[in-house]
């Protein structure tokens, strides 16, 4: 069970962009948080002690009522908005529908941009369609290894979901590769490895 409390910071900067940071414990220090979020150019800051699991956060419900149209919520890590992915996902679209951009710092998302909306919504998606079909993928697996007369094995870290989001990415031609691989959660070498692989099959 989690302990909220509030902080409200301001600092002398005008701007349109809101920050909001989330510490679990009391002795936990927001510093780092904080200076993130004013190097970003957020002009208040509003903090959370609370858990992740913790239903109300107060300063959150605050910062939101503030938000205007083309305002932005900068928040230094992903988690520390969503209490889950679909809680997460939900509250970016209730963004959207005010016409306010969500901005997280160590992920590189900002939704005011193309390239931003993208990046959340194919994270978003291989991250629910993988959670819904992650039952179904390994008892298909442990059968199929079992019909192999093998107990198990070392799973590959790139799987068809991630491949296929990861080409969609590269396609559009609007992300990075460091984006694309931290996007389905690789490292770009492995990104790179499976792109010569793929080249390499299709040449055969």
């Amino acid at each position: 069970m989690g302990v909220s409390r509030t902080v409200s910071t301001l600092l002398p900067m005008s701007s349109n962009r809101l920050g909001y940071a989330r510490i679990s414990t009391a002795d936990q220090d927001p510093a780092l948080q904080h200076d993130a979020l004013a190097a970003a150019g957020c002009f208040r800051m509003f903090t959370d002690v609370a858990s992740g699991k913790l239903g109300r956060r107060p300063q959150l419900d605050a910062l939101l009522e503030q938000l205007r149209p083309g305002d932005s919520l900068v928040v230094w890590r992903l988690d520390r908005l969503g209490r889950s992915m679909e809680h997460l996902i939900a509250t970016v679209k209730d963004l959207e529908d005010r016409e306010v951009a969500l901005v997280s710092l160590q992920e590189s998302i900002d939704t005011s941009t193309a390239t931003g909306r993208l990046v959340f919504h194919v994270f978003g998606a291989l991250a629910q369609f993988e959670r819904e079909l992650l039952r179904e993928r390994t008892m298909a697996g442990l059968e199929a290894a079992r019909a192999r007369g093998r107990r198990g094995g070392r799973p590959r870290v790139m799987t068809p979901e991630k491949a296929a989001a990861a080409r969609h990415m590269i396609d559009s031609g609007a992300c990075s590769m460091a984006v694309v691989a931290a996007t389905v959660g690789v490292s770009r070498s492995t990104l790179y490895a499976h792109l010569a692989e793929d080249r390499r099959d299709a040449a055969q």
